[in-house]
């Protein structure tokens, strides 16, 4: 994978910040707090459930949920970033992070990703897909990920912390060197005014060659 995400392999991870070149902080984004909350409430429920007379536990959660848990609680991320569950607080092992980068080609977009956890994370890395339909280097148009530490370089060690932020260098830093779209990642190797060109069109809505791309600016 690319050589610029080598700097999310740290075994730091947890309290990590991108360089401040990003045009990112460290403050909390307020749908944290709400994730943490709702995380509060569904253990407190379960708790009650457990001590009723006469009524059965609800299911202990897996050794995936409960490190999901510590993983969302500990979320520390820049204002561009954003964390919602479509499904409820029934589904908490699949959610969506929506990233609005604030610097580079994507700037004033907005992109949607999907994440699936699986019940033996973190010894198995989530399952990230872009809902977004995007004309970048490093995703397909079917919305699959070239992001390292998606794949060879995943260890239990990192987190969901770690992954939203190297989503979010992909478009701080699109990479040409290793890509899933080849023939976008040779317009930005070849000639970046027409890659931003094509971006700008991309996120306005409209084609890029044969490819429809829906509005997301």
């Amino acid at each position: 994978m690319a050589n610029a995400l080598r700097s999310f392999q740290t075994n730091e991870v947890v309290q990590e910040h991108l360089p401040n070149s990003l045009g990112i902080g460290p403050a909390f984004h307020p749908t944290v707090a709400k994730m943490i909350k709702l995380f509060k409430v569904k253990e407190k429920q379960r708790e009650l459930a457990e001590n009723s007379n006469g009524k059965p536990p609800v299911k202990k959660q897996s050794a995936g949920e409960l490190r999901l848990h510590k993983d969302i609680s500990e979320l520390n991320l820049p204002k561009t970033c954003s964390i919602s569950f479509p499904n409820g607080k029934d589904d908490l092992m699949n959610f969506e992070v929506s990233i609005r980068p604030d610097d580079g080609y994507y700037l004033g977009g907005t992109f949607t990703f999907t994440f699936q956890i699986s019940s033996i994370y973190p010894h198995e890395a989530p399952k990230v897909k872009c809902k977004t339909k995007v004309y970048h280097p490093n995703i397909d148009l079917d919305g699959n990920v070239c992001l390292n530490i998606l794949r060879e370089d995943w260890k239990p060690v990192l987190n969901i912390n770690t992954i939203i932020y190297g989503l979010y260098h992909l478009f701080t830093e699109p990479n040409h060197e290793d890509p899933l779209n080849r023939e976008a990642a040779a317009v930005l190797r070849d000639n970046p005014k027409m890659f931003e060109s094509n971006v700008r069109r991309a996120m306005a809505g409209g084609y890029v060659g044969q490819t429809f791309f829906t509005r997301c600016i």
